[in-house]
């Protein structure tokens, strides 16, 4: 049997990342020339070329960017292995990239992750926070938060607890416009779109089993619910944006829930990861906390 050549695929996983051979070179500490040494190595044993090579640019081929991503998780599940080794015979080190969607990241987030990190002082931990979904395994993070209903994926995706939906306007709009008692009248009143989590279409259920779907004419859209506040303190319109936004709001009179005998289809929090189940301990470590955290967390809102 011929064991491939693993050396050679790590060094144009770190070619295709540096998009150079002295860029490879320096991030692992080898000479160029042993950087082109493994890429010519490599294509010959592939029987194509894998870059396009100019005096001013290197660029992948139609081969070499299908097979970048392959080398990617070769060289990624080397360092895994790496370094659960390495810690199994150490306390928890070393750095863990998270993303997670702006509000929530910023009340719940990094709060656990402050805890986190006084519990394991050895480890670091990048947190960037984003609305936007972000490619986990492209842009290297190790865990993302996601509120959603998630669409299946080569991920790894938990669970972590469900996410309520919740009609709410300011009570100076509803005083002025009237409180909708059936998802019907929504047509006749200004409505603000939550796009980070749903579509346009709203949903609603109700205990006999009626359920209704509306499609609102949303004055204002934003894929941030803390944009939405503002608009909604002022009475402008009715909103529809999930329960660790608005219940505070609810709670000190500043919104108020409307069409409360009717549900909305629950979306929820889910931990995500690359594909590979090789971690190390600190990621696990890490899932674990946040998992019991925002179980925990949720429970106690609710």
């Amino acid at each position: 049997m011929r064991l491939p050549d693993l050396e050679a695929w790590a060094v144009f996983a770190t070619v295709a990342e540096q998009q150079s051979f002295s860029g490879a070179a320096d991030a692992l500490g080898v000479s160029k020339a042993t950087v082109s040494k493994a890429i010519t190595r490599l294509e010959a044993s592939l029987g194509t070329s894998l870059f396009h090579r100019t005096s001013r640019r290197l660029t992948l081929t139609p081969s070499g960017a299908t097979l970048a991503e392959h080398a990617g998780r070769i060289l990624a599940e080397g360092r895994a292995a790496e370094e659960v080794a390495h810690d199994a015979a150490s306390a928890p080190a070393g750095l863990i990239r998270v993303a997670a969607p702006m509000t929530f990241g910023i009340s719940h987030v990094a709060p656990a992750i402050a805890d986190f990190m006084v519990a394991h002082a050895g480890v670091q931990i990048d947190l960037r926070l984003s609305d936007a979904r972000v490619d986990i395994v492209a842009e290297g993070f190790d865990i993302a938060l996601r509120i959603a209903n998630l669409p299946d994926s080569s991920l790894r995706s938990r669970r972590l607890a469900d996410v309520a939906m919740r009609i709410v306007a300011a009570p100076l709009y509803l005083d002025r416009r009237g409180r909708p008692r059936h998802p019907s009248e929504l047509s006749a009143h200004d409505t603000f779109g939550y796009a980070n989590i749903v579509g346009p279409a709203w949903q609603f259920r109700n205990a006999a089993g009626e359920e209704v779907t509306v499609r609102p004419d949303s004055r204002f859209t934003t894929d941030n619910g803390d944009a939405t506040l503002p608009l909604l303190h002022a009475g402008l319109g009715i909103a529809r944006l999930p329960d660790f936004i608005v219940d505070g709001e609810i709670a000190s009179g500043r919104l108020e829930a409307v069409l409360k005998d009717w549900s909305s289809p629950e979306v929820a929090l889910h931990l995500v990861t690359p594909p590979s189940r090789l971690r190390p301990a600190r990621v696990e470590l890490l899932i674990e906390f946040l998992a019991d955290r925002f179980r925990l967390l949720c429970g106690a809102r609710a």
